[in-house]
This record gives C-alpha cells, sequence and structure tokens, in this order.
C-alpha cells in the first residue's frame, strides 16, 4: 500500500479524536459550562468506576484464552520498556535543563507513562473500520484489537499507580523536607537557637507511663503497643512486621494499584481463561450471555466521554502557569521522536528473533506504545502530592495538542513498516 494511503488510513482517527476534544473543549468553556470541573470530576468517576471496568473485561472475556496469553506476553515487558527508557530519558532532560526540585517527578512521569490505555482504544477501532484499513477484515479486526488496546489499558494502570506514581512521592517527599528544613531554621533563628514547640503537633505526653499506648502526631502512619521495662521500649515481632506491612501498602498505594480498570482485567481474563466459565457468558448462545451483553454496552460508553473530558482538561493548560520553554521542549522529543525510534528498533529485533509473533496488529499497538502522548492520570497524581499540578496542565496542552500531528505520521509509518 502506497505511503499516502496509509497517512490517509492514519489520519482519520486522529481527526475523529480532535473534533470529540474539541467538543469537550467548547462545552467547558466559562460561558457554556456544561462540562465544567465539577462537571468532569463525576463523569470521571463514572467512567472510572464503571464504563473502563465494563469495557476492559468484555473485551478480554470476548478474545482472551489461555493460549492467547502465551502469545501476548510481550505486551507487559514492552510498556514496562518504555517506562524505564522514557525514565532516563526524563533524567537526562532533567540534568541538562536543571529542572526544579518540585517539577522532577513530573517531568520524569510525563516521559516515563504513555497514554497506553484510552488512545489506543480510540485510535485502533477507528483504523480498524477506516477503508483501506491493512489489519483485514473490519469485525475480526475490531474484536482482537480492542482485546490488545483493553489488555494495554489494565496493564497500563498497574505501572502507572506502582511506578510514577512513587517517583512523584519521592521527589514531592524532598520537595516538603527542604521546605520543612527551612521552616525550622526560621523558628530557631527567630527564637534565639531554642525550637517552639507547637501544642498541636504533640497528641501524647512527652513520658509515657507503663503500659501505655503511644500514638505519635499521625495516629494513622504509626500507632503500636508498647511495654516500658528497665527504661527501654519494647516492640512485639507481631507488630513490626504489621506496621512494616502497612508502610509498604501505604508507599505502594496499593488502593490504586488495583483500580477498577485492573479488577476488570482480572474478572476478563477468568471468564476467557476458564472453559466452564466461558461457555455460560460468552456467545449468542450462552446461558448468561446478558451479562457479556450488558458489559459490553456499558463499555461503549467510556471512548467518547473519556475523549470529551480530556477536550476539557485541556483547557487548564491555558490558563496555567509559564513553564520553562526547554522543559516542555524535551518532552516533546522524548515522546515524539527518541522513544518512537528507538521502539523501531526494539520491536523489529523482537519480531527478528521470534520473541513477537506475526499478527500486523500485535506488532502495531506494541509499536503504538513508544509514541503516545503522558498518561493523563499524572495530572491525577500530581495534584494528589501537590507537585506541579499547574505545570501539568501546560504539558498536557502542548502534547496532547502536538499528538494529532504526530501519531498520525507514526502511526503512517508503523503500518508500512508491520504491513
Amino acid at each position: 500500500m502506497r505511503i499516502l494511503d496509509l497517512f490517509v488510513v492514519a489520519s482519520m482517527p486522529i481527526m475523529k479524536v480532535l473534533l470529540l476534544t474539541a467538543l469537550g473543549s467548547f462545552l467547558a468553556l466559562d460561558r457554556i459550562d456544561v462540562l465544567g470541573e465539577n462537571a468532569r470530576k463525576q463523569l470521571n468517576n463514572v467512567v472510572f468506576f464503571v464504563f473502563n471496568p465494563a469495557l476492559v473485561s468484555s473485551n478480554l472475556a470476548k478474545t482472551i484464552t489461555f493460549e492467547s496469553i502465551i502469545l501476548l506476553w510481550f505486551m507487559p515487558f514492552n510498556i514496562l520498556n518504555t517506562f524505564i527508557i522514557g525514565t532516563a530519558m526524563g533524567w537526562v532532560l532533567v540534568k541538562i535543563t536543571k529542572a526544579p526540585q518540585h517539577l522532577r517527578g513530573l517531568i520524569l512521569g510525563c516521559c516515563a507513562a504513555g497514554n497506553v490505555g484510552h488512545l489506543p482504544l480510540i485510535v485502533i477501532p477507528a483504523i480498524c473500520t477506516e477503508k483501506g484499513s491493512p489489519f483485514g477484515a473490519p469485525d475480526i479486526c475490531h474484536t482482537y484489537g480492542m482485546a490488545y488496546a483493553s489488555l494495554s489499558m489494565a496493564i497500563g494502570a498497574i505501572y502507572l499507580w506502582s511506578y510514577v506514581y512513587n517517583i512523584v512521592r519521592v521527589s514531592s517527599a524532598k520537595v516538603n523536607k527542604e521546605v520543612n528544613g527551612d521552616d525550622s531554621t526560621r523558628i530557631m533563628k527567630s527564637t534565639g537557637g531554642m525550637p517552639t514547640l507547637l501544642e498541636e503537633n504533640y497528641s501524647e505526653a512527652l513520658l509515657p507511663s507503663k503500659d501505655c499506648s503511644i500514638s505519635v502526631k499521625y495516629t494513622h502512619e504509626l500507632t503500636f503497643s508498647c511495654t516500658k521495662s528497665k527504661g527501654t521500649v519494647k516492640v512485639s515481632d507481631f507488630d513490626k512486621i504489621w506496621q512494616c506491612l502497612r508502610m509498604i501498602s501505604r508507599k505502594l498505594n496499593l488502593k490504586a494499584l488495583f483500580a477498577p480498570s485492573t479488577t476488570g482485567a482480572f474478572i476478563g481474563f477468568t471468564i476467557g481463561v476458564v472453559p466452564q466459565i466461558r461457555n455460560l457468558i460468552i456467545g449468542g448462545n450462552a446461558p448468561l450471555h446478558v451479562v457479556q451483553d450488558s458489559a459490553s454496552l456499558l463499555g461503549d460508553a467510556a471512548i467518547p466521554i473519556v475523549t470529551l473530558i480530556v477536550g476539557g482538561n485541556l483547557l487548564r493548560g491555558l490558563k496555567g502557569p509559564g513553564i520553562c520553554l526547554s522543559l516542555v521542549i524535551g518532552v516533546i522529543a522524548v515522546r515524539y521522536v527518541f522513544l518512537p525510534l528507538l521502539g523501531i528498533v526494539i520491536i523489529k529485533s523482537a519480531v527478528r528473533f521470534g520473541l513477537v509473533h506475526s499478527d500486523p496488529l500485535y506488532q502495531f499497538i506494541l509499536l503504538l506504545h513508544y509514541a503516545l502522548p503522558p498518561a493523563m492520570n499524572i495530572g491525577t497524581i500530581t495534584q494528589l502530592f501537590s507537585a506541579g499540578e499547574s505545570e501539568c496542565s501546560v504539558i498536557m496542552l502542548w502534547t496532547y495538542g502536538l499528538a494529532s500531528i504526530s501519531l498520525t505520521l507514526w502511526s503512517t509509518v508503523f503500518m508500512w513498516l508491520v504491513g
């Protein structure tokens, strides 16, 4: 197929995304206020807790079997590869531009985590239904493309909330530590060397009595029973293990790690892999096929609503503060130049050595992972730690604004390579 034909096929899905995104931005304008901030938050909750899990579980249940899992083993490794390489490039960018401490976690996160969830779910079905698509019959392409994209969403959610979440957390913790250190220094100077102890910072007496319960300020962070013997505090081994497990759980944010989309993926895998459950739910003659049909119906609403929300969120970038231009250009170069070029080398090498099977649609999605804009949930993570959330909206505005050109060009190149 000629390059021009492939360019037309690749550009049509992006045009659809642009139209919906523009509509979302229009509805979010203050004078329209149909998709205002509160409306977007409510819709985002519905998408997060209802539509995304339904979309992921229904698509995986239809197409995933034990045999296909063996064939798809490379996808989790590929997405992890984009995170690791992106982090390394982001670290180089931080060193070159000398980014301020409070933006370093944001820069690393934007370079590491691409939108491997929603954008493939939008782009792949549109490419499959486009006339002249190199991926065969539209219905078969759509079925398997949605399964690949759903698996990509589930894996991406796990990596985002376990990997990028902790990068931003550690970076913001350093900023808070520096700020607290500066505050302590100012207090010492203002009181002539003696720090002032604020009463509200201490909820217990300084000297605990025998067989007491110690609770230091934030009781949700550290609460344990103790006994005083010979002037020392002793903690049982069970309490130590329990506190260690609680600390690990809090650091990794397990609640976010097992997001509804991830839970939906586990359900879809279980239904697809276990033949007895699959025969009950999947197929027109299955006794419980209405469950699958209902989940598919809910899942179909996810893609247009998410696109509208993205358009509304991008408006914040227009109102955001200024940010160093070199940082924005650096993130764009990492995500739209260096990562796609490295992705081509990695995927073509994997195909050559037999690590990836010959399905061109599967290879296309693997390549697409390296050319996507930053994940939208990075904005949510920066808001949790108050670490560059305003600057994040500016970066999202520019990267998603240029994604229309970048994704079209790289999709054309990828289709030519796998065709």
